[in-house]
């Protein structure tokens, strides 16, 4: 059975890497349509070079860029209001004509925490996320982005508490909290490991985060390569179904 069309909505350039890049690839490898949106950040900034680099190693087409200003990070989208002050229906009305325009099987976003980290964009992308994917469905709803698509599932980038051994001790120095789930939200449980060589390279071609350090992609260029492996080869999902089985009862999962 072909593995279905997927859509990622992550707001920022490396997020797609880092929470998904290993289905990403498993899917654009099998053969199946992929690709990404990316809720802020200007496309005419190296950030956006590099987001195009590791699209292109994971096999998820040209960046689809809202261009909005991250929240901490005014230069990232010069005289564009941050993403979060955005009117809601605004951001909503945008992504529904993505959705409407790639019609994607499935869609794949942050978790309700905004992942490990709980940074505001991230957040506000699962917000922006979970009703655009209600409205794409729904023909009266931003009639102006396109015919109707309704995808399958919403999929949600998450960690469980379990995962906390393995990345408490490399955030430690960042004194940043980790913001993860109980092990029973967990829906589905994806093994990387063998598109574990195209996600790191996806994640290091963000090579302004991995500059700084004390990103993500900072601390995992500085890992040896069986660290790196333990933290990102699982990839874990909750899984909300978003329309109701076809006719035959099949129902689309990743």
């Amino acid at each position: 059975m072909p593995l279905p069309s997927l859509l990622g909505v992550f707001a920022h350039p490396d997020d797609e890497s880092l929470v998904a890049g290993g289905v990403l690839a498993r899917h654009a490898r099998a053969g199946a349509r992929t690709a990404v949106v990316t809720a802020t950040w200007s496309p005419d900034t190296p950030r956006a070079a590099e987001l195009a680099e590791a699209l292109r190693i994971l096999g998820a087409g040209e960046p689809r860029m809202l261009g909005h200003a991250d929240a901490r990070a005014p230069h990232s989208a010069p005289g564009r209001t941050r993403f979060c002050d955005v009117p809601l229906d605004d951001l909503i009305g945008e992504l529904v004509a993505h959705i409407r325009e790639f019609r994607p099987d499935l869609v794949i976003t942050h978790d309700a925490y905004g992942n490990l980290t709980g940074h505001p964009d991230h957040i506000h992308t699962h917000r922006v996320t979970a009703l655009a994917v209600q409205a794409a469905g729904l023909e009266r709803l931003h009639p102006e982005a396109g015919a109707p698509w309704q995808p399958s599932a919403l999929y949600l980038a998450t960690h469980p508490h379990s995962a906390v051994p393995a990345w408490a001790g490399h955030f430690a120095p960042t004194g940043k909290a980790l913001l993860t789930v109980p092990d029973e939200r967990i829906t589905d449980t994806v093994d990387v490991t063998p598109w574990l060589e195209r996600k790191i390279a996806a994640v290091l071609a963000h090579r302004t985060e991995v500059r700084r350090g004390t990103s993500a992609p900072g601390l995992i260029a500085a890992l040896p390569a069986q660290d790196r492996e333990r933290l990102v080869a699982t990839e874990w999902y909750i899984r909300h179904d978003t329309a109701t089985p076809g006719p035959s009862g099949t129902v689309i999962r990743l």
